[in-house]
């Protein structure tokens, strides 16, 4: 699924370990969930969108992985 995480952290000059601690899972977990290799739970993104102040809607994509984004760059070309 595709998120704004990436640039939601930088924003706030905090680090994905930073991050990873604020909402209690690990460094690879945002790694993954960053480059969409892994969908975050509810739970998680709940979590994420309080840290960040926002609502869910406004930090992931639903519907769209980043897999097809690439996909649909690919076709364009």
């Amino acid at each position: 699924m595709e998120n704004n995480i990436a640039e939601l952290r930088k924003e706030r000059k905090i680090t994905q370990e930073e991050l990873a601690a604020a909402v209690s899972v690990t460094r690879q977990t945002i790694i993954s969930i960053e480059s969409g290799r892994y969908t975050a739970s509810l739970p998680l993104a709940f979590k994420i969108a309080e840290f960040f102040e926002k609502s869910i809607e406004d930090i992931f994509v639903p519907g769209k992985t980043d897999n097809e984004t690439t996909k649909n760059r690919e076709d364009i070309k």
